[in-house]
């Protein structure tokens, strides 16, 4: 406990400088603003292939923006980002978003999952076909043939860590992180997974290579646009 209280107040100190004036011996710069985010999100050369935490590095800037909004105004649920976030203005969050968009995508290894033949054949066929009797749309229609994301808002599914992914559907399923927003798409199919399917998807993506860019916006279908048009929304920023 004594850690934790002791890493967000390095963190809220660091984005201070937002707001207050920097030490004359500390330059006054985005690089230096965003090392608290670094602390959890890691830096190229500290990769941890088993962190809960996400890379954000290379993630299209409206995602990014939209949950830092989120977290902040209580739209997602993370208390020690709620609390690093809470008094940033809009614009200042786009700079972060766009900070973070613009570095190299990092990541580990990809690790060969341990899976049967016929799970990695369910998992494969979830992601580039989906369900249709399940109304589930293939992973690959949202966040692309590459899935590594859909410009603007729509995140990749590559290079991140086992036990984020495991985390991150079980508070879909369970409605522990998003709250207020209609429709929340990602809820809606997380519900439909069974928890074995949930598993395997945890345990194939990281064994994937990461490799391409972000699908521009217009590969999105019309109907899935309708459908996620919530997460795919980035509030313009009054300059």
């Amino acid at each position: 406990m004594k850690f934790f209280i002791f890493l967000l107040l390095t963190m809220i100190t660091g984005l201070a400088s937002a707001v207050e004036p920097a030490s004359s011996k500390i330059p006054d710069n985005l690089d230096e603003r965003i090392k608290p985010c670094i602390i959890c999100h890691r830096d190229a050369d500290l990769i941890d292939r088993d962190a809960y935490f996400p890379r954000i590095a290379g993630k299209p800037a409206g995602y990014l923006y939209n949950q830092l909004r989120n977290f902040r105004d209580g739209r997602r649920f993370y208390q020690p980002m709620a609390i690093l976030l809470e008094n940033l203005s809009d614009e200042y969050m786009r700079e972060i978003a766009e900070y973070f968009a613009d570095q190299p995508y990092t990541h580990p290894e990809p690790v060969v999952p341990a899976l049967s033949p016929d799970e990695t054949k369910s998992v494969e066929t979830l992601m580039y076909s989906g369900d249709p009797e399940r109304d589930l749309p293939a992973c690959s229609a949202c966040h692309g043939e590459a899935l590594m994301g859909m410009q603007p808002a729509i995140p990749g599914l590559l290079g991140l860590p086992h036990a984020y992914l495991a985390a991150q559907f079980g508070g879909w399923r369970n409605g522990g992180i998003m709250r207020g927003q209609i429709p929340d798409c990602m809820s809606e199919i997380a519900k439909k997974l069974t928890q074995e399917e949930v598993n395997a998807l945890a345990l194939w993506l990281p064994g994937l290579p990461v490799s391409g860019q972000p699908a521009g916006a217009d590969a999105l279908t019309p109907e899935l646009a309708q459908r996620c048009r919530t997460i795919l929304s980035v509030k313009e920023v009054s300059r």
